[in-house]
């Protein structure tokens, strides 16, 4: 007997119904009160069977191997996801069962099968960003805003394929019928789009990846990138706040990156203090034998004497006056000493940029300005390394007979005016 002449699942269910002496309006309606439940029942006892006992199973033969892999298929619930496929194969086969609605039951579980598909290949997807997550490579080429270009694209083909089974349609046909809606998409999809060429952007000029300390003010953003999708950026900020920043603003957009610190060994310290001009003076013989008792200047001031004696005596100079021939100067050698203190500090990179350096005066003085780098990157330890080092330098500055320049505060005009003033002859 052919497919078609073989008796189908409700006639069967009739047949049985009619040798109990049912006939009439009461046969048919018992007969599809029977079918329904039947199919229903099945379809129960297939979804209690493949949970319990088949996803149990894998699900314990999983934790017991060593891979990593299928744990992110388990945690993603990949294979729970692929459990809701099998009602829907009941119903399928099983359509037969109601007559007149063969036809739209064998869409709907068509439908029903591709969107689980669809989500479970998402699931997928995601397991195989976990995956490859743990891997080195991952945190200098983020993957995700490319697999959710991926799962887009799913999406879209699952969806035109579901409405042209369920009109009988052919889904070439639907796609040609999308081109009238381009313009409309482009615009509904915009942030998409963008997202799409700023991630391909970002990945291939590796512009950002995940770990990396970045700033954008635009966007109040300061700290660590704990995430790269296709629409959006995730900046944990040092304030243990979230900044999400959209993904094409890091191509429109300046931001800085701090990788190259990070990556050099060395953290950068650039500070000034402002010495009062007022205080600036040549060194006389008393001061330079007070100064030859710091240690970290003791052989510069040596070799800075033998040197200018040397120069004076062959320029011929008359060094009773101070202006004539080459002399020490307070402030030079104050620098000569932040050089050797910082060049015995422990904490200071010697093979990075290391400068101690005037600035143009102005109204504020005279900027001495530190730009070394630290060896320590730590952000806590970094700045208590920087706060020490200018601890020293402040407190060092009176003995070299300079003074920090500071504006007069309301005290100090207080005591200015607390002053006595002499009395006025008469």
């Amino acid at each position: 007997m052919s497919e078609s002449e073989s008796p189908r699942l409700f006639e069967l269910v009739s047949g049985w119904l009619e040798g109990t002496g049912l006939e009439g309006g009461i046969l048919n309606g018992l007969s599809w009160v029977v079918v329904i439940l039947g199919v229903l029942l099945v379809a129960f006892l297939i979804n209690l069977v493949t949970r319990r006992v088949l996803l149990a199973m894998l699900s314990l033969f999983i934790k017991r191997t060593k891979t990593k892999w299928d744990d992110a298929l388990l945690e993603r619930k990949v294979l729970h996801r692929a459990a809701h496929v099998a009602p829907a194969l009941v119903f399928y086969w099983l359509a037969d069962g109601f007559p007149g609605f063969e036809d739209i039951i064998h869409r709907l579980a068509i439908v029903y099968i591709v969107l689980v598909g669809g989500w479970v290949f998402n699931s997928f997807l995601n397991a195989v960003i976990d995956v490859y997550r743990t891997l080195e490579v991952a945190q200098n080429r983020p993957i995700k805003g490319f697999v959710q270009i991926v799962q887009i694209i799913t999406f879209v083909v699952i969806a035109i394929f579901s409405i042209a089974v369920m009109f009988n349609q052919s889904p070439f046909g639907l796609l040609g019928g999308l081109g009238a809606l381009t313009a409309v998409l482009l615009l509904v999809f915009k942030d998409t789009i963008l997202g799409l060429v700023a991630s391909f952007q970002i990945s291939t000029s590796d512009m950002v990846r995940i770990g990396d300390w970045i700033e954008m003010p635009k966007y109040g953003a300061d700290g660590d990138v704990i995430d790269v999708s296709l629409l959006t950026i995730k900046i944990q900020n040092w304030n243990k706040t979230i900044s999400t920043i959209p993904t094409y603003a890091l191509v429109s957009d300046s931001f800085k990156n701090w990788r190259g610190m990070a990556e050099s060994g060395g953290r950068r310290i650039k500070r000034s203090v402002n010495i009062d001009m007022n205080s600036i003076k040549f060194c006389t013989s008393e001061m330079l034998q007070r100064f030859s008792k710091y240690q970290y200047i003791t052989e510069y001031i040596e070799r800075k004497k033998t040197e200018l004696t040397k120069y004076n005596k062959e320029a011929a100079a008359d060094t009773s006056e101070l202006i004539n021939g080459r002399h020490l100067t307070n402030v030079g050698t104050f620098r000569a000493y932040v050089e050797a203190y910082l060049h015995n500090h422990p904490c200071i990179h010697q093979d990075m940029t290391f400068l101690v350096r005037q600035l143009p005066p102005d109204e504020h003085g005279l900027p001495i300005e530190i730009y070394v780098f630290s060896n320590v990157q730590a952000w806590a330890e970094y700045e208590a390394i920087q706060a020490d080092i200018f601890d020293h330098i402040l407190a060092v500055i009176p003995l070299f007979d300079l003074s920090v320049f500071q504006r007069p505060a309301g005290q100090d005009f207080k005591l200015l005016t607390s002053v006595p003033q002499p009395d006025k002859a008469g």
